[in-house]
């Protein structure tokens, strides 16, 4: 069976620094747990950190965390689907919104259960995924704030998501400046401007940020230690969080090239070889992993003498050349990952979960 580990002494230490950093600028974070994908274990052990706010775009994952911990305050970050709201109101005690439909189907399931459910208004900045158009955002805060059991507590913005649209001051800018507006207008205080992801810490670091940025949702810089602007490393972080684990099942030596008509394999295509490799043989094994696992061009073997050559659904095949490690049956070979490698990993029940010290 094949296994994934977080490891504990790494994610503390990539907390560690995220934490210094945002408390060295006065701006609140929360950490976004959509990755660990309701695993118990992983989340108990994020949350062993101290963390009082979880964001997450998964009831399921919402839910495990308030089982968890009661206390800790988490922030469903997606607009709600009418068929979620009676959970998001129970579970989640920050919303995610751009509709006025929805909040007052969120003002109306929050009457039924005596509470005050407080929302973030998203506002569309240039990446066209969820966000209220920039000249429609104080009709829709005029009318949030006419709702009873909702108070609006933060506006908030999305990058590099979907399009890849990059933050940048002026973008951000805005955003702020319209906290000031409402506030001048409405004599409304706005506790949270939620200036993005992963994404817009450079910005921090480079300080272009605007002071009225206050709130960050961070993911995948505090998993993988990344600066996801630049799509490269961040050197005072790690990035051996997660690591995956599988066995070799089998291991042979076989020709390159496949004997036979080629057709469509699993994947609907219908592989290609050289010429030149006709006759040759190579090593080959069999790893206790595949497709319904991870797509393997999201993970990468520790030992860059391998190389990922195929997969079917549950086996991949890996090039060992003449296998100068000596690899035998019942080895493990190992592999870091890229964030969406371990999204698929995270979501799949074949894979276990494991935390090492």
């Amino acid at each position: 069976m094949a296994y994934i580990t977080l490891n504990r002494q790494s994610l503390k230490h990539n907390y560690d620094y995220l934490d210094t950093l945002f408390k060295n600028h006065n701006i609140q974070w929360s950490v976004v747990s959509k990755l660990l994908c309701g695993d118990m274990v992983f989340l108990k052990e994020t949350m062993r950190l101290g963390i009082k706010q979880f964001c997450d775009s998964r009831m399921t994952n919402i839910k495990a965390i308030k089982k968890i911990d009661p206390s800790v305050e988490t922030v469903y970050i997606k607009p709600p689907a009418s068929l979620a709201v009676k959970e998001v109101v129970q579970y989640a005690d920050i919303s995610f919104n751009t509709e006025f439909a929805t909040l007052k189907k969120l003002s109306k399931e929050a009457s039924l259960n005596g509470k005050v459910h407080k929302v973030i208004i998203m506002v569309e900045l240039g990446e066209l995924r969820e966000g209220v158009l920039r000249n429609e955002l104080l009709k829709l805060y005029e009318k949030a704030i006419t709702l009873p059991y909702i108070e609006v507590v933060g506006l908030g913005t999305n990058f590099a998501c979907l399009s890849g649209v990059l933050p940048d001051h002026d973008k951000l800018n805005q955003l702020a400046l319209y906290r000031e507006l409402i506030a001048a207008k409405y004599q409304k205080k706005i506790p949270y401007v939620s200036g993005g992801s992963s994404v817009t810490i450079p910005l921090l670091l480079e300080n272009t940020l605007p002071d009225g940025i206050n709130h960050f949702r961070i993911g995948e810089t505090l998993f993988f230690g990344t600066d996801v602007y630049h799509s490269s490393p961040l050197l005072e972080m790690k990035q051996d969080v997660f690591s995956l684990h599988t066995e070799i099942i089998e291991l042979e030596e076989k020709p390159i090239v496949p004997e036979g008509l080629l057709g469509n394999n699993l994947e609907g295509n219908t592989p290609e070889y050289s010429e030149e490799d006709k006759g040759k043989t190579t090593i080959r094994a069999i790893l206790d992993l595949g497709l319904l696992d991870v797509e393997y061009a999201h993970i990468f073997p520790e030992d860059t003498s391998i190389s990922c050559t195929g997969a079917s659904s549950d086996m991949l095949i890996v090039d060992l050349g003449n296998n100068p490690a000596k690899y035998k049956v019942g080895d493990i070979i190992s592999f870091s990952m890229d964030y969406m490698g371990a999204f698929r990993l995270m979501n799949s029940k074949y894979v276990r979960k494991q935390v090492v010290i």
